[in-house]
């Protein structure tokens, strides 16, 4: 999830623990721990694209740094202190369901998390997209006005309560949704006697109300979308693998490797004599029927010394475009 997200988590858990015998020192911390998990894009700055994309939502992201670092960072903040108020082992609790809590909740989106890393499992359900405001909005109303009571008093406890049930039901609810959205493509495909191996949704960016579709046929991948609020049948979009263009560098290690990033799901473009491995998990930048371009593309230079791989870049232009146009699909059609 985005870093607000996090923080607002990460305070709410830090409350929930040990706020009532440290006050807003509790929600601080909490915010620390919400967000150390994610300085793990740092690594962009020192390896290579395809290691710092591995290493992404891995190590920083397990029960394994948790139960680690737990201890450590709470006898830090205890030395802090001095050693009073609340002891090293409370703050070492605090840190601990900050830090855990974390990959939980990025577990729910499309990237997913190595939660049992060093196991090369990635947890990713699905059910919400990275930033959404229906889940961090209400959360972060109780997190204020619990933070705006006394320390220990029953009305803070049960703002900072009510938050963290009611993002955690929406969690729930979205796993419905989810289950719903899943449905009705099935039911489209098989109306339009659309044979396929695989199908993977998501909620497109903001909400669960618009939902994505990938879906595996033998020579090529189709797109759709459904919003609940649609009244036409789902139209789906072809879009052709271009495996064999990888025909002489698929056996390379990043190429590999990327493919496992991808889960499988992936298609080769070319353009202007480079090619570009798109990352289908995440779609494509625009609703609009003629984009081309994918959320997440590498370029491929094969060089004499070896495969460079580069992502390209993403522009704001494309993020305004993209909002603009999911209020009117997401509307129905």
């Amino acid at each position: 999830m985005d870093s607000l997200t996090q923080i607002v988590l990460g305070a709410a858990v830090g409350e929930a623990v040990l706020g009532k015998k440290v006050g807003n020192k509790a929600m601080l911390w909490g915010t620390v721990a919400g967000t150390i998990p994610d300085l793990d894009v740092l690594a962009n700055f020192f390896v290579d694209t395809v290691t710092a994309v591995e290493f992404h939502r891995g190590f920083s992201h397990s029960i394994f740094f948790s139960v680690l670092f737990a201890p450590i960072f709470g006898w830090v903040v205890w030395m802090i202190y001095k050693k009073k108020q609340a002891n090293w082992r409370a703050w070492s609790w605090l840190f601990f369901w900050g830090l855990f809590t974390h990959p939980i909740l990025d577990a729910f989106t499309t990237w997913g998390t190595q939660l049992f890393w060093p196991l090369k499992l990635r947890l990713a359900f699905q059910n919400i997209f990275v930033i959404d405001p229906f889940y961090t909005l209400p959360f972060l109303t109780f997190l204020i006005l619990a933070m705006t009571q006394a320390r220990g008093s029953q009305k803070r406890r049960r703002f900072n309560r009510l938050g963290l049930t009611i993002s955690s039901l929406y969690l729930l609810f979205t796993l419905i949704f989810k289950g719903m959205a899943y449905q009705s493509f099935e039911s489209n495909l098989k109306e339009q006697n659309i044979s396929y191996s695989q199908m993977d949704i998501r909620p497109s960016p903001f909400n669960t109300i618009l939902w994505m579709a990938n879906i595996d046929t033998k020579d090529a991948y189709l797109i759709g979308e459904y919003s609940f609020f649609d009244s036409q049948p789902i139209t789906f979009r072809g879009i052709p693998k271009n495996h064999n263009l990888l025909e002489g560098i698929q056996q390379k290690d990043k190429i590999q490797r990327l493919i496992q990033i991808s889960e499988g799901w992936f298609a080769i473009t070319k353009k202007d004599g480079h090619l570009f491995f798109n990352d289908l998990r995440f779609g494509l930048l625009s609703l609009d029927p003629t984009e081309t371009q994918f959320a997440f593309s590498y370029k491929l230079n094969d060089m004499a010394d070896g495969l460079e791989v580069s992502e390209v870049p993403k522009n704001r232009s494309d993020a305004k475009k993209l909002v603009t146009a999911l209020w009117d699909r997401i509307l129905g059609n």
